[in-house]
């Protein structure tokens, strides 16, 4: 599970540094930019997702050692 996570980390932030270049920063809003933007706002919710999953698996490890 823990490769799976960082597997999927990288591809988001591949998605995050390719839809970066495809920025127009005259007009961000328009065209081909929005839609970048909002690819890269979607691959930041994976990254925090991720993260929470990697540290709720952590917890539960945690937990179960403890018992």
């Amino acid at each position: 599970m823990k490769i799976f996570i960082i597997i999927l980390s990288i591809i988001a932030l591949g998605l995050i540094a390719f839809n970066a270049t495809k920025i127009d920063t005259n007009n961000p809003f328009n065209g081909e930019s929005a839609l970048a933007l909002i690819t890269i706002l979607a691959a930041l919710c994976a990254m925090i997702l991720l993260q929470i999953l990697r540290i709720s698996k952590r917890i539960e490890s945690q937990s179960k050692k403890k018992k």
